[in-house]
């Protein structure tokens, strides 16, 4: 059960972080294509890893996540206003390339159907 609970704050907290991120004025956060990956949350929801990714590739990423951890303070508190917790977990944010990865993979297998498909044509 206690689990369950855990899955449901991060999704609400991954959701929450998503449009906070939006609204954040820091040059090396706005205008850039970031993605909340995943977020591991301790057992008692007192601390929390955010893993974000970035389209434009890991620099991106890691310029971002400079961004974002100057916001730490901000990002905390509209997180445990916004989802009204007794409190809010301490978040650090950490650069992941893991949307790059995967439209690199996409984009592989997608070569390969049309090697697959020529292959056959022939």
């Amino acid at each position: 059960m206690s689990m369950y609970k855990n899955d449901r704050t991060a999704e609400d907290i991954k959701r929450e972080i998503t449009a906070i991120i939006r609204e954040l004025k820091d040059p090396r956060v706005q205008d850039k294509l970031l993605t909340v990956v995943r977020i591991e949350l301790a057992s008692d929801l007192s601390y929390g890893k955010v893993y974000i990714s970035a389209l434009e590739g890991l620099d991106t990423a890691k310029t971002a996540v400079e961004g974002l951890t100057r916001a730490q303070g901000l990002i905390r508190r509209e997180v445990g206003n916004r989802l009204h917790l007794r409190k809010s977990p301490e978040l650090r944010f950490i650069a992941d390339d893991s949307v790059r990865a995967g439209i690199e993979l996409w984009e592989n297998y997608e070569q390969q159907l049309r090697k697959d498909q020529n292959h056959e044509d022939q």
